[in-house]
């Protein structure tokens, strides 16, 4: 079977390696789709995501939809349609019985967080643990699913801020996770759901997924003290002190974009000074399981994908996911069968 390796700073290759062989306890996924996340540019354009450096040949992608190649116990036939849960969780924890993804030891797909790394789905045929498969309902298409891992990353960071019905959410920084939690906000039953960006194509792509306002921070200065939840998506400082500004008096901000793990200069008085509540958020718990009903019941969520380029075609798939201007979600079709 073939898969695709970064070897570091902008190295891609395609190996042929052995079809792996499932325990009782795993199943073997033909994977035909992969999204590309932020995380695999870090890794293709700089050879590391923040601490995590490419040690050895890492296969990307944690985002991925495909069709149970081989089940050892026969609980899924052969070509029912899947996604897959990106995550191991570590040794239970005291205090984080809610929040197994924060438990230390785990591990996601396509990661260099771990030695060895953990190896992704940019490949014909993927071996996972048997909880990590999340069969797919009938009318819900295999390529739609491949968004089920990142819109469960904006849904997470909505649960965050709780019940979102009636009330003015802003998100900031529209790349494809923000663009997912404008959907997830809508969805939820927002009264109101504006976006920002630096660029008007992604602003035009909010709209389209029920975005009421959009706003260029280039040209346009986003109203202080207006929303009562804002999720930070772009994980840029001044964007950051956007949404602090932005948040009104109690309100809450969530903390979905990642950011370098370096000082930075945030003005953070409007967080004292308003009593703002304001949370991280990583990753998610088991939000993918309402992300695939959620996609099940929303077709147009798909608008988010703009690209499916073949895998053969690695380096342009990556090339153009990195530009937020000429895309949205990137999406690698797997080598077709045959």
């Amino acid at each position: 079977m073939r898969a695709a390796y970064i070897d570091g700073k902008e190295s891609i290759r395609i190996a042929e390696l052995e079809t792996p062989q499932p325990t009782p306890d795993q199943v073997r996924v033909r994977i035909d789709y992969v999204g590309i996340c932020g995380s695999d540019l870090h890794y293709y354009f700089e050879g590391a995501n923040g601490a995590f450096v490419v040690r050895e040949p890492l296969i990307p992608g944690h985002e991925v939809s495909g069709r149970i190649d081989h089940d050892p116990t026969g609980e899924w036939v052969p070509g029912t349609p899947v996604t897959v849960h990106p995550a191991t969780f570590g040794a239970p924890r005291e205090g984080l019985e809610d929040a197994p993804h924060l438990r230390p030891g785990g591990a996601y797909l396509g990661s260099a967080s771990t030695w060895p790394h953990t190896q992704g789905g940019l490949v014909e045929h993927l071996l996972v643990d048997r909880d990590m498969v999340r069969p797919l309902p009938p009318t819900l298409p295999v390529r739609r699913a491949v968004l089920a891992e990142p819109l469960a990353v904006a849904m997470h960071g909505l649960g965050k801020a709780g019940d979102v019905t009636g009330k003015k959410v802003l998100v900031t920084g529209v790349g494809p996770i923000g663009l997912l939690a404008v959907a997830a906000a809508v969805a939820a039953g927002a009264a109101e759901v504006t976006a920002t960006d630096v660029f008007d194509e992604p602003l035009e792509r909010a709209r389209s997924l029920g975005a009421s306002a959009v706003v260029n921070v280039t040209r346009e200065e986003v109203p202080s003290g207006a929303y009562d939840v804002v999720l930070e998506c772009s994980g840029v400082a001044a964007s950051i002190d956007t949404a602090l500004t932005a948040a009104v008096i109690a309100g809450t901000v969530v903390q979905v974009g990642m950011v370098p793990d370096t000082p930075r200069p945030i003005n953070i008085a409007p967080f004292i000074s308003k009593e703002l509540r304001w949370f991280g958020t990583f990753r998610f718990n088991d939000e993918i399981d309402h992300a695939i009903a959620l996609l099940d019941a929303n077709p147009g969520i798909e608008e988010v994908v703009t690209h499916v380029v073949p895998a053969d075609q690695a380096v342009e798939a990556f090339t153009v996911a990195r530009d937020s201007r000429a895309s949205g979600k990137v999406v690698v079709a797997v080598w077709p069968e045959g």
